[in-house]
């Protein structure tokens, strides 16, 4: 397998980003030796880049190809949704841009940096991985979640910062919570704990007052 060879078959496949499973996938009689070999020497020669262990771009210019940091962090830890922070912040519910991308996996918590920025995912139980739903974003497919599960996500981690909520230093944008479905972020709350209910519910309260 030369380079010519898989920058092509990258660009067919517009996989910008990919994997060393995904490499054997496309090579499969290549041997997991010879695109080892290929990688590290790539990798050498600035021809691909690492994100982290196991996830690789392309670092040619390639305008069939546009990176976005939601899509990097879906695809630095897997399984994992954008949620928290960032979906609050690109739904104009609070006024901060978070400073990383912040996700949700059912794997350790970790956060990673690379050059598209720093990257935060906080672990829940399986049976909380749900809410989030593949969107198009900046031209690609990423797992995001919906605004009721972004709330609640963000209520509950904070809850295990902190014993006290303020609403207030919070800042929700409350014309937007208003119209939120409260019944399916209830629905979404009652998977994690008590808690989390007893806090959306004065979340609740708080925006309607």
């Amino acid at each position: 397998m030369d380079y010519i060879t898989f920058s092509a078959s990258l660009r067919r496949k517009k996989m910008g980003i990919f994997t060393f499973e995904d490499m054997k996938c496309l090579f499969p009689k290549e041997s997991t030796q010879t695109i080892k070999n290929n990688f590290t020497r790539w990798v050498a020669k600035r021809y691909i880049r690492r994100l982290r262990r196991g996830l690789y771009e392309l670092v040619e210019p390639r305008v069939e190809f546009k990176t976005s940091d939601l899509y990097v962090a879906n695809r630095l830890y897997i399984p994992s949704y954008v949620s928290l922070e960032t979906v609050l912040s690109m739904m104009s519910i609070i006024p901060d841009v978070a400073m990383g991308v912040t996700s949700v996996t059912t794997r350790p918590t970790r956060a990673f940096k690379n050059m598209y920025g720093a990257f935060f995912y906080r672990s829940c139980k399986k049976n909380c991985f749900t809410g989030y739903k593949l969107m198009s974003y900046e031209g690609v497919k990423v797992l995001i979640a919906d605004t009721e599960k972004a709330l609640v996500d963000f209520l509950y981690y904070r809850l295990r910062e902190s014993l006290v909520l303020n609403f207030e230093e919070e800042r929700f944008n409350k014309t937007i919570l208003k119209k939120i479905n409260w019944r399916k972020a209830l629905a979404y709350a009652g998977l994690f704990n008590k808690r989390a209910v007893e806090a959306l519910q004065r979340c609740r309260e708080y925006v309607t007052c």
